[in-house]
């Protein structure tokens, strides 16, 4: 094998800067939290819990000590996730917030993702409900001074079905204003209508549950909306995003998606001016939901046109389908790309030692779909939309993605991403109510969320109540973060794979002027990886290996001046600096 390497085709790729990020900067480390969950301290979890029932955390929980033990995990962006006012079932008429309509909304709390008004905040995150926009001002000036940037959802493709501002600035007008509701479209509406016919609310599917009482069938809406989805009927399916309404860009969908962007569709310029509102209080980029269900051309002028004023905002798009990466990235402006499709759904497979799991794919991620874009994108094992590494459905121990999350956070210099939690292994366990027992942290329901309790420590944030094997996970993620977020190989350096002798492992070398670093990810659960790696002569540049340590653990491998010998045990990882 150490023979035959020296002669294979070296594949080698050199990673371009993103833009929004010199080499003299660190590697972008995105923390996304929910405050809905992350300074929840109370821990009754009765499912489908009211806010008095189960509570929830505020702005004001995330205190400057809960920032510092976000920056031990070398983190440079908080991802607020749920900050903008959204549809949801708690009564705040006290404050002139009415609660919404049960038929149209998902959970009690309500999904983050149904926005009910774009100028205005969660009231459930606020001390004082009246002063909430302030409590959130003072939470982004809190990250700001632990020089820490903030990000927060742009959900640019629907609304709440009940959309209604109430604290809109002078001369905004609501979606739907002036719409002429008697056509199923046009390019002057923000929404899509079926004429003539009510909106009817799917049947209710399942058992019975707290909020079932609260549902009586009927949502008054005539004629009705389209859905978020792309349903364009008055009767969406229970399955469908039927608590949403699309929003209309100026693409008729009836007609084959014919298009008409001349003169600009009135979303597109209150979207804008969204955007700005939320960057004029500090906010320094946006998570753009579900940024391939709106048409490209938008995104083509509405980042220039938001960056005119604030040059510095990055923009990350949730994308799902390579074939437009590209398009999405370089004619659309976006700074960052989800790589959910490539990178995250084979390491999935490779974590859960699935028997059609191969390495090949972490190959193809970087080789193929993203070649020449790698630090353009976003890489991460965990988020609110899909399954805790530590679940029962998916590999019901956190150590098994330690391999994984050794590859996201170095194959590239683009952004690496944990979701709260995740470093304590936090499993998403119980039935919390419309999330259902899903593998996953609800976004829909009032909750507190255990393990990551242990860390809080009733607010001490110190990690206090946490396990051994749970201070060792979280200790391999600081480790990890600070190597992979400051290291000159993986921020400028070119790749090149390395063969092993198993097809449960992977294995490259990152390397630059100053540092070379070898990458290995031993998969396989029961065998080692135990293999002398000759050096190819271009790489050692008359520079022989005088040392060659693991910088997770500071181990030291055996090594000639030529070569490392490889000592990898299962389910482990190293990057060994020579």
């Amino acid at each position: 094998m150490n023979k035959s390497f020296r002669n294979i085709t070296l594949i080698v790729l050199m990673y371009i800067g993103s833009s929004g990020m010199s080499m003299a900067q660190s590697k972008p480390i995105i923390y996304q939290l929910l405050p809905r969950l992350f300074g929840n301290q109370q821990s009754n979890n009765i499912a489908y819990g009211t806010i008095e029932q189960n509570g929830t955390g505020k702005f004001n929980d995330i205190s400057f000590k809960a920032l510092d033990g976000l920056k031990e995990l070398s983190v440079t962006h908080v991802w607020y996730t749920g900050v903008v006012a959204h549809a949801s079932l708690t009564d705040y008429s006290a404050f002139g917030i009415k609660p919404d309509d049960a038929d149209v909304v998902k959970g009690r709390a309500g999904s983050p993702y149904a926005i009910r008004d774009y100028y205005d905040v969660d009231p459930d995150l606020a001390v004082d409900v009246n002063n909430r926009m302030a409590e959130f001002e003072a939470l982004i000036s809190r990250t700001h001074q632990k020089d820490l940037k903030v990000l927060i959802d742009f959900v640019p493709n629907h609304v709440a079905r009940h959309y209604h501002s109430l604290v809109k600035p002078a001369g905004v007008e609501d979606f739907g204003f002036r719409d002429d509701v008697s056509k199923s479209f046009s390019a002057a509406n923000d929404y899509y209508y079926v004429p003539g016919k009510p909106f009817v609310v799917p049947a209710n599917e399942g058992q019975p549950n707290p909020l079932t009482a609260l549902k009586d069938g009927r949502f008054d809406e005539n004629p009705a909306k389209a859905t978020g989805n792309n349903v364009f009927s008055q009767s969406p399916s229970s399955g469908d995003w039927y608590e949403t309404v699309k929003l209309n860009y100026g693409v008729d969908y009836a007609n084959g998606e014919k298009k008409y962007f001349e003169p600009i569709p009135p979303v597109w310029t209150k979207m804008r001016d969204i955007l700005v509102y939320w960057a004029g209080k500090g906010v320094d980029g946006f998570r753009c939901d579900m940024a391939e269900m709106v048409p490209v051309a938008f995104w083509v002028w509405v980042i220039p046109e938001v960056k005119k004023q604030y040059p510095d905002l990055i923009f990350i798009g949730e994308a799902y389908n390579p074939a437009v990466y590209k398009e999405y990235l370089y004619t659309g402006h976006f700074d960052y790309l989800y790589d959910k499709v490539g990178l995250y759904d084979g390491l999935k497979k490779l974590i859960r030692n699935e028997p059609g799991a191969s390495i090949k794919d972490i190959s193809k991620v970087w080789q193929v779909e993203s070649a020449g874009f790698g630090d353009k994108m976003l890489r991460f094992l965990e988020n609110h939309d899909e399954e805790r590494i530590a679940s029962a459905g998916f590999a019901g121990n956190a150590a098994y993605a330690i391999p994984a999350m050794v590859v996201s956070a170095t194959l590239s210099a683009g952004p690496v991403m944990l979701y709260f939690g995740q470093e304590v292994g936090e499993p998403g366990k119980g039935l919390e109510g419309f999330g259902g027992e899903d593998n996953r942290t609800t976004i829909f329901d009032y909750w507190g969320v255990p393990e990551h309790q242990k860390w809080m420590n009733k607010g001490a944030f110190d990690g206090g109540l946490l396990s051994p094997e749970q201070q060792k996970l979280r200790t391999f993620y600081q480790q990890l973060m600070k190597v992979s977020g400051t290291s000159e190989a993986v921020l400028k350096g070119e790749i090149l794979e390395v063969p092993l002798q198993t097809e449960r492992a992977y294995a490259f070398i990152r390397y630059s002027g100053n540092q070379r670093l070898l990458v290995v990810a031993n998969f396989d659960r029961d065998q080692s990886v135990s293999q002398e790696i000759n050096i190819p002569e271009n790489l050692l540049n008359g520079r022989n290996i005088t040392q060659a340590v693991d910088l997770l653990t500071g181990t030291k491998n055996a090594h000639t001046n030529l070569s490392i010998s490889l000592k990898v045990l299962p389910g482990t990882a190293q990057i060994i600096e020579f």
